[in-house]
């Protein structure tokens, strides 16, 4: 039985990462449709931190709001969804921008969303394209990404796994 963190269940099985004081978090949310693919917006080619490329709905974890609050109020904010259930956590990864604001370490969940799917709201200050994602559209993700750079790829490829 999954647990109930507000508006949204926590499946049972889901770890949840301790953040320690003084740490830079953000949290991502790779959300399926009911087809089994992943949703990604294309980053707008102004942004500083890895313009025009794919990523996945997420941001900064605000301080004195948890991982899961976060990734709530990311989804809604960027997408105009709202958080329904976490079903998988699917691991940290550490990564340093170039924007100057050092490590980050970012949680990752497989998540289902409400909401209209095929009219997201997006933030198109900040998006240029949206699209969902299935395991032979997965090679687009790679897209202005250098060697080695294929965080949103992999961690797509292992969702649409599932």
């Amino acid at each position: 039985m999954p647990a109930h963190h507000g508006p949204f269940t926590v499946d049972r099985d889901v770890e949840l990462p301790v953040p320690a004081p003084g740490e830079l978090w953000t949290a991502g949310a790779v959300i399926l449709n009911p087809a089994g693919e992943a949703f990604a917006q294309r980053r707008s080619p102004q942004r500083r931190l890895f313009p025009s490329t794919w990523d996945i709905v997420g941001g900064h974890v605000e301080p004195a709001e948890t991982l899961l609050d976060a990734l709530a109020r990311e989804v809604e904010e960027e997408t105009g969804w709202r958080l329904r259930r976490v079903r998988r956590f699917l691991g940290t990864t550490t990564w340093n921008g170039d924007d100057g604001a050092g490590l980050r370490h970012e949680a990752d969940f497989l998540v289902e969303v409400e909401g209209d799917l095929n009219h997201p709201a997006l933030e198109w200050s900040k998006n240029s394209a949206y699209g969902w994602f299935g395991p032979d559209d997965l090679d687009r993700l790679k897209e202005n990404r250098g060697p080695g750079e294929f965080l949103i790829h992999d961690l797509i490829a292992r969702a649409v796994r599932y």
